[in-house]
């Protein structure tokens, strides 16, 4: 009987896993193991991914993944394995550290464990995101103060092991080995101590010093576990020091332990080396005789080479590549493999699966001793709101109400600040303006500063009020849920179920989009997302939709926007499947999802992590946005044409004495009014005629039409092009570059009668078919992210060619799209 068969509240034990490499070590190591017991919860309202728990803990699998576990109704206690690790006093001490000025602490830990919230409050929000070279998975830095000692803590990407399978896996390991922290933090969850624990027993092979951070304490004491963590210290040989990150609890006992160990004013002697079977204790020894042979512990100078012993043996490929670059290591390679086929025929299993039973045994025998359950009461909670949130019937309507209100808070709430900010760009503008003579500081300060920049910061409440809720469905699990819910769906079209919500997100604003598809674990599926992302229409492309669709098809304006919409929609999930079957056709890590327990989050960790991001989205997006913005203002404004500039000022002061000459000569009010707006009306006609000229001038004109041959065969004037080339940077912009182009209003926006107007009688005059006119919409979809969506995805890939690919990508997407609507029509004609 396969697991995938398993109905609805029924349990069974694990009899056997099928499968190999990556699926078959990951679920192994997350406890899928021969002997344990698992209960079916219940499946998803489209019966894909099922809920399952496991060691007391909740986990979701594709039923295409649950078919490869065999499973046995009846009683299977002959399958426990009986394979346990032993720990034993070692040689390996703590010791002061060597740099006595600063404790370089790293923070690892399972994902939901509470690691990152410890962070936050340890950090005292004074976090910066490093990414290290020739890694893609950043990890956040920061320094604390504590007894006048300076600690920097780094906190690493959540990993359930450290056997490399996963980029943060490889991330963790390889940071461990090559950047030499001070002390091990290991992060454990109170409230899931075996499955924890797991990851404890790889830190004591690797032979560094380590202490636990036992988090969550107060769930276990509300599910009225008992938990004599002194004895399980001992039994560890590591200190175990009781925490609850998000109230601050223990956190500063935490550290100061860390600062007396490190200056040796506490000293742990009791360090604990774990011994397995004898068939691979005599394999590990041999491979360290001839590990030491070669000379290896240049290249491992902080890791014992028991750990990279143990490793060869579960050809962990980290590992092996690390050995391959060490001179004559070749027979060493050799005889790890040879050693690896013996015990596998000895003991009928992988090394790594036996390591892995052989650590869980050595847990549970600890757990045995020193842990007595409770009533669980955090999960009873949690499987009673799963009860309604993920129910087969309401659980997605739910999810999308839920959803609604997000977005309807976001805009609705956001519209007050958002207009506040643009009164307070204006007030700044104006003063600006009235202090400054007009000149080339005059137009930098507030056409391209203010404006550039400042098109950007208006969103920022609206970014903070989906940062809130992003932040609160993360912290109080929610956010696995909606995986849950929407992963059948998602992966049919090669996606992960939580890359519904930055997708969803990519509607209001590509850039916080792209930010969310952080809470995705798997980097293989954050990317994916990530490329997907920008073909969901933002808010800043609907102007031009609908000054586009008011000017040229008037009677089917609603169904033309849909259309528009569903393109991108369509354009999105087609770049997920080209990706999946391309680039990422091999998929790295199996689906296995952590449902994570409701917890109810503190106000202050809520804000910390909302203030996180957002400092994220003005430090880096600001910066890049501003150089854009003057680059593309100068591109605008150069050559200055002084001539050109003499005679319309010329004409303005003609105009202005004209009409003063009239304003003085009556006493009307009514006269004073229409003469006033006259001349306003004359001015603003002169600005737009000398703003035509100059910019058919300028070097951004001169880049239109010289790429216009490029557009030609889509339909598009040398117009349409430099108004491509301007919606660079925000496709708002496409907009006011048309309002000068077609010499319309200068007050023009998408709603403006005069632009409206002047694009219709410029599509008479040129007899251009109308489905140009929606190729060029479809175009203005597809093409070229914003700088802030670019600079978003380089950040968050943390590798400039995925930025570079988008780019290129979306811009090609657009124009053969819009080629082929340009064909389609013209062979209509």
């Amino acid at each position: 009987m396969r697991l995938s068969e398993l109905k609805n509240g029924n349990k069974a034990i694990i009899s056997k896993i099928h499968g190999t490499g990556a699926f078959r070590q990951r679920i192994i190591e997350m406890g899928f193991m021969e002997g344990k017991e698992i209960e079916a919860i219940k499946r998803a309202p489209l019966m894909d991914p099922v809920e399952f728990n496991i060691m007391g803990y909740s986990v979701s699998l594709r039923r295409a993944e649950a078919e490869y576990i065999e499973i046995l109704s009846e009683d299977a206690s002959l399958l426990l394995s009986s394979t346990q690790a032993e720990g034993i006093t070692s040689d390996n001490y703590y010791s002061a550290g060597k740099d006595l000025t600063n404790i370089r602490v790293a923070l690892v830990g399972n994902p939901n464990c509470g690691k990152t919230t410890l962070f936050n409050f340890a950090s005292n929000s004074h976090e910066r995101v490093a990414n290290y070279t020739g890694v893609t998975v950043s990890s956040k830095e920061a320094t604390a103060m504590v007894d006048k000692q300076k600690i920097t803590i780094v906190d690493l990407p959540g990993t359930y092991s450290l056997s490399s399978y996963s980029p943060e896996e490889l991330y963790v390991i390889d940071y461990l080995t090559t950047q030499r922290p001070d002390v091990v933090v290991n992060v454990v969850d109170g409230s899931n101590l075996e499955r924890n624990l797991y990851l404890t027993t790889q830190l004591i092979d690797m032979g560094l010093p380590v202490i636990i951070a036992l988090n969550m304490y107060d769930e276990m004491e509300l599910n009225g576990d008992k938990l004599d963590h002194r004895k399980l210290s001992d039994l560890l040989g590591i200190p175990v020091i009781p925490t609850v990150g998000k109230k601050g609890k223990g956190v500063k006992d935490l550290f100061k332990k860390i600062v007396r160990i490190h200056r040796g004013v506490e000293t742990l002697n009791n360090r604990i080396s774990l011994r397995y079977a004898p068939e691979i204790e005599t394999a590990v020894d041999d491979l360290i005789i001839s590990l030491e042979k070669i000379e290896s512990q240049r290249l491992f100078p902080s890791l014992s080479l028991r750990f990279v012993a143990l490793k060869l043996l579960e050809k962990d490929r980290f590992i092996l590549e690390k050995v391959e670059k060490i001179r004559n290591s070749s027979e060493v390679i050799e005889q790890s493999k040879t050693k690896a086929k013996e015990i596998e025929k000895h003991f009928d299993k992988e090394p790594s699966h036996q390591l892995t039973d052989a650590r869980y045994g050595f847990v549970a025998g600890a757990l045995k001793e020193t842990f007595a359950p409770g009533t669980r009461k955090s999960q009873e909670l949690s499987h009673k709101a799963d009860k309604v949130v993920t129910h087969r019937l309401i659980g997605l309507p739910i999810f999308f109400g839920l959803i609604w209100f997000m977005f309807y808070a976001t805009f609705k709430v956001g519209e007050y600040p958002v207009g506040w900010i643009e009164s307070l760009l204006a007030f700044i503008s104006s003063g600006i303006g009235s202090l400054l003579p007009e000149g080339l500081v005059h137009d930098l300060l507030i056409d391209g500063i203010i404006g550039g920049v400042g098109g950007v910061i208006v969103f920022l409440p609206s970014i903070m009020i989906l940062f809130l809720f992003i932040s609160l469905m993360e912290d109080t699990g929610y956010m696995a849920r909606t995986a849950f819910l929407m992963d059948k769906a998602m992966h049919k079209m090669g996606l992960h179920g939580k890359s519904f919500i930055p997708m969803l997100m990519g509607f209001g604003c590509n850039v916080p989009a792209v930010m969310a598809t952080r809470t995705i674990e798997s980097k293989r599926d954050r990317i994916l997302t990530m490329m997907a992302i920008p073909f969901m229409s933002c808010s800043a492309r609907l102007p031009v939709y609908v000054l586009f669709i008011s000017a040229f098809f008037p009677v089917f304006k609603g169904s033309i926007l849909f259309a528009i919409y569903l393109i991108g929609i369509m354009a999105a999930f087609f770049t997920a499947v080209l990706l999946n079957k391309t680039v990422f056709k091999k998929a790295e890590i199996p689906f296995v999802m952590e449902l994570p327990p409701y917890r109810l989050p503190t106000l202050k960790a809520v804000c910390k992590h909302m203030w996180f991001k957002t400092m994220f989205f003005l430090k880096k997006m600001g910066t890049i946005i501003l150089v854009a913005s003057i680059v593309i203002w100068a591109l605008g404004y150069f050559p200055r044409d002084k001539k050109a500039e003499l005679q319309y000022t010329k004409k303005v002061d003609q105009v202005e004495t004209s009409y003063g000459k009239a304003l003085s000569q009556t006493t009307s009010k009514e006269q004073q009014v229409k003469l006033t707006t006259a001349k306003d009306k004359e001015i603003s006609e002169l600005e737009l005629k000398y703003n035509a000229a100059h910019i058919e001038q300028s070097y951004i004109s001169r880049i239109g039409q010289f790429i216009g041959p490029v557009f030609e065969p889509l339909g598009f004037d040398w117009k349409m092009s430099v108004s491509i080339l301007t919606g660079v940077l925000a496709k708002e912009i496409v907009v006011s570059s048309m309002g000068v182009l077609y010499h319309a209003d200068s007050a023009a926006d998408e709603t403006s009668a005069s632009l409206i107007t002047k694009l219709q009688q410029s599509q008479k005059e040129s007899q251009t078919p109308l489905f140009v006119y929606f190729g060029f919409l479809v175009f203005i979809l597809m093409y070229f992210p914003c700088i802030g969506t670019l600079t978003a995805i380089r950040k968050e890939t943390g590798n400039v060619s995925w930025m570079l690919f988008e780019t290129v990508y979306t811009t090609a997407m657009a124009w053969i799209v819009a080629f082929a609507i340009f064909r389609i029509g013209m062979f209509f004609i």
